[in-house]
Formats: C-alpha cells, structure tokens, sequence
C-alpha cells in the first residue's frame, strides 16, 4: 500500500499493501495484437471511452483557501503515453510491430493556480513509492487541495468519510501534478513484454523522466521553477530521476524533497539477516525503535524529551553498539552483556530475547515483540499503530496495522472524488466504468537492479542511488535537498536517511544544499495532523527560497 517500500523477505506486509484493491481491468497484450496497424490500434482503443492508449484529460474548476490565502485553480485529470527506452517516435515502426510495441498510459492529476503566468510559478512533480504504487496517499493526505479525516494512530472507522478543505495544500505556493506510476490509477500498461518493459528501478525512473519532460512541453512549463516531492521508494526514483532530467534531457531542478527516504536498500532494517556481515541496518534502526518504544510507555524510566532522547540513542548507536557488533563472536561475554542490557533499555525488549538475537533485532522481530504480550504487533510503516497479532507466535507480523487503518478511506476517498468532483473515471453512472488502482502489483516481477552513472558495467542486486543523486547535485550545483522523515516510521528509519545524506559521494562544500527534518509522526507524516502543518511550512519555505523569483 502507500508508497510501499518492497523489501526481500517482508512479503507478508506488502502482499496485504497491494492486496487493497482487486486489479479487475487490464488491457491485455493480446487484445492489441488483433489490429493490423497503429491508426486501428488507436482507433480501436479511441472508440472504447473506458480506456485509451492516447493522452486524456478531463479539465474542472475549482477554489481552495490555504493558511488564509484565497487560491483558485484549474484542475487537470488525465494521461499521458511513454514508451520504453529505445522507442523512436519518428519511426517506431521500424523496430517492431506497432501493436506489439510497449505502451504505459500514466495518470495524473495536476492543479494550475488561476491567473499566474507559468513563469512566475513554481512547479512540483508529486509521486509514492511502492515500487508500483499510485500517488492516492499523498494526494489525498499531504497537498491536494482536498484531504481526507482519518484517526491520528488508531484505524479509522469505515464510510461515510470525510474530506476537507486542505489548509496545508501546497498550492499556496506551488502548482501541483500528481502522478501514478505505470499500471496504477486510471493508467495501464499494453503491448509485449509490457511488465519488463516498465517494471524495473531504471525502467520506472526513465517512465518518470520521459513523463515530466512530456508534460513541461504540453502546459508550456519548461520555464517554470521546478521540482520533486517523492515518497519512499518514491525517493529512490527522485535521486535517479533528477539526474536522467539533467543528463538525457537537459533539465535542470530547483531541488528534490524526500520523504522518508531510502537511497541504499542495504541499509534496509528488514531482512539484514540475509546480508551477514552487514551490520549497518541493525545501527541505523536502533534509534527508530527507541522512538517507538517511548511512544507505547515500554522504557522505564520514562525519558520525559524524545528528541533529546534519541540523541542519546544515536550516540550510543555510533559508538558503543556499532564496535560490538563490529566484534562478531570476538566480543568478550561481559560486554556482550552490558550491551543487551543498554539495548534493553532503548527498546523496550526483554534482555533475553536480545541475546537470543545475538544483539540484532530486525524490524519485524521489533513490531512483533515489543507489544507481545498483549497479542498485538506495532505497525511498520507507522509504529504508532498498533494491531491484533494473526498469529500471537509467528516471529515477524503478517501485516501492518496501518495499512488497514487507513487504506480504506484514502481510496473510497478519492475513487468518490475522482468521479464526483474532477469528473473522470466514469462520473456517467450510464457509462463507462474505470477501477483506479492503488498497486500495480508488481513486486514479485519488479527489477531492482539499476546501472549507476558513470559506472556502465555496474547492475546491482539492490538499488544505490546515492551515486545519482550526487551527480545530479554535482552537475547543478545550485541544486538543493529536503529530507523529510517521521521518527515512527520503521520501513525507513529516520536515522538511515540521515546516515545516507551524509554519506552521498559530493565535496563537502554540497553538503550545505542539503536540510534535513524530523516529524512526531511515521512513514506517512502527513496522517498527524500537527506534523502536517510543519511538512507544509517546511516544504513551502525549501520552495519559496530556491524558486529564483521575486519575493
């Protein structure tokens, strides 16, 4: 679900994110190989209004009041059509047949402030993560001008639900595009070998690339001020992407705003276990269950400053724990068990349970033994959460209390207000009828292996994109970066983005382009409401400072 960060190994908590919403439509690659050539493919599909491998838009009006700011706008829901790489569209019939050729229609939605020449307005391109995930969450929950009411940690009672006026709409300051990822919203995927032709982290970023490069030239905004706001594995997709636009396509950003970040899947605290050795994750997490134990009243005694707090933990993490793990089985007992006692007192768990674990802990040991003995598990994404244990004796959670918190009312939400309000998808009760979809289901066929700039020959296993993110602040210097990280958020814990911002491959005279911001809040900031007014302020202010207009 919502920008769901796909690790190796966590596949209970991420079946259950893509499993939110049944994928009952999809354009098969067989019903296209039946036209003989392009003009019938795309007649054919013109004819069917439910669906089209052409751009669509549908354009409303409407108006939103944000921090005491009247602002009116344009509203544009539609598609646009990008093609693998290799496709020439000067001649792509000379690389195949045309209705065989890989097609993706992504879906957007994009919000104009009346009244603004273009430049003279910002604009940012908005988008989860998942991989394979629609941009419904941050749409609906952080800067559309509409936002859903759900519950702060607790799961939000079913329909009827709520939407409100969004006082923290970034259209205050910025106009907006919302983008799905290929296979997800209103967009789908056609021709052969569709799936491996959009499926993969360099796939999806040159999809990404190719769609903001298309879109800058139908709006006539390529003189705008311009930038990104990518969530999770959307953030893996900025680093590369702000780099294809300044490589490929000569397009330079303002800056890049990451929340919840994962640039180095290595770090990842899901299954460190399968990487020996590697005992980086369990040093970066540390802090993040810390957070969270203080947050459910586990410590005793009770730190009464979480902030200060946790700069404790991190000191301890960096220090003491780091060169015990670095010992391995070298360790000597009695500092082994100083420090499954130390660690007792930042998480929470029972001493032996630590040392059971050889002092390493992965995230899901963490969400389901900190709240153990009430039968529950702690949510993933958002630690706040928390959830009846599927089965009280299994060693990880079989899904995240999150998700089904608050999955429901993002999507009735917007599958309301998509049809009602922007008036697409099939507001015609009479007529054609299109399923929005969350996830593009794509995790068990998704290629994570990526070629880094400047290194051809390298095809890891697992993305590190912090090799492209620093090109592309390299090659701009003036480019500059936002992270934005939620203290309860263990499928990225806040300490690893931070770990990672210091650790990018730039002379040290870049690493003032960079900000860094910690919220009371999870993996979604936004669903806290007082952590959303500061995600706005914080957003608004990296925006109006690096716009380059007159303030």
């Amino acid at each position: 679900m919502l920008h769901f960060l796909s690790r190796a190994g966590r596949t209970n908590v991420t079946s259950f994110a893509l499993g939110l919403i049944a994928s009952t439509f999809f354009l098969s690659a067989s019903a296209l190989a039946a036209e003989p050539d392009k003009t019938a493919v795309e007649a054919k599909h013109a004819s069917d209004d439910a669906f089209s491998f052409k751009p669509q838009q549908k354009v409303t009006e409407g108006s939103v009041t944000i921090r005491g700011q009247h602002v009116a706008y344009q509203a544009v829901a539609g598609t646009l059509i990008v093609h693998p790489k290799g496709y020439d569209d000067a001649a792509p019939e000379r690389t195949t047949k045309p209705e065989e050729l890989p097609v993706a229609s992504m879906f957007y939605v994009a919000y104009f402030k009346k009244g603004v020449p273009a430049a003279s307005r910002p604009i940012t391109f908005v988008y989860n993560g998942g991989p394979g995930s629609a941009t419904v969450w941050l749409h609906m929950g952080a800067f559309g001008p509409k936002r859903i009411q759900t519950a702060d940690d607790t799961h939000t009672p079913a329909a009827p639900y709520k939407l409100i006026d969004n006082d923290d709409s970034l259209l205050d300051v910025t106009d907006l595009v919302f983008i799905d990822a290929p296979g997800t919203g209103f967009g789908r995927l056609g021709g052969k070998d569709k799936e491996k032709a959009f499926y993969g982290t360099d796939p999806d970023a040159r999809a990404f690339t190719d769609f903001i490069a298309q879109f800058l030239g139908r709006y006539n905004r390529y003189n705008s001020p311009k930038f990104l706001f990518g969530e999770s594995y959307g953030t893996t997709r900025s680093a590369i992407v702000a780099n294809m636009l300044a490589q490929d396509k000569s397009i330079d950003l303002n800056g890049v705003m990451l929340l919840s970040q994962i640039l180095n899947y290595d770090n990842t605290i899901d299954r460190p276990q399968a990487n020996p050795g590697m005992d980086l994750p369990y040093i970066l997490a540390l802090p993040s269950f810390a957070a969270t134990a203080w947050y459910h009243k586990k410590l005793s005694p009770m730190p009464a400053d979480l902030p200060t707090f946790l700069k404790e933990v991190e000191h301890f993490a960096t220090g003491d724990y780091t060169s015990a793990l670095q010992q391995g089985t070298a360790l000597p007992e009695a500092a082994f068990n100083t420090i499954a006692e130390k660690l007792h007192g930042y998480t929470g768990l029972p001493v032996d349970y630590i040392k059971r674990a050889n002092l390493r802990v992965n995230g899901g040991e963490f969400e389901k033994t900190l709240l153990g003995a009430d039968d529950s598990d702690t949510g993933r994404l958002d630690s706040r959460f928390s959830g009846y244990a599927i089965d009280p004796l299994s060693q990880t959670p079989s899904y995240d209390p999150m998700g089904s918190a608050l999955g429901s009312a993002y999507l009735s939400a917007f599958n309301d207000y998509a049809r009602t309000t922007l008036h697409y998808g099939g507001d015609d009760p009479t007529g054609p009828y299109q399923e929005y979809k969350p996830s593009a289901h794509s995790i068990s066929i998704w290629s994570f292996h990526h070629e880094q700039p400047d290194m051809p020959s390298s095809k890891r296993g697992v993305p590190n994109v912090l090799p492209d993110l620093a090109m592309a602040m390299k090659t701009n210097p003036s480019l500059k970066v936002q992270l934005n990280q939620g203290y309860f958020d263990l499928g990225t814990p806040y300490f690893e983005g931070v770990y990672e911002m210091s650790h990018l491959p730039i002379p040290r005279a870049l690493a003032g382009n960079i900000e860094i911001h910690q919220y009371m809040s999870g993996h979604m900031v936004y669903t806290h409401a007082p952590a959303l007014k500061e995600l706005h302020d914080n957003a608004a202010a990296f925006i109006r400072r690096n716009d380059n207009l007159p303030h």
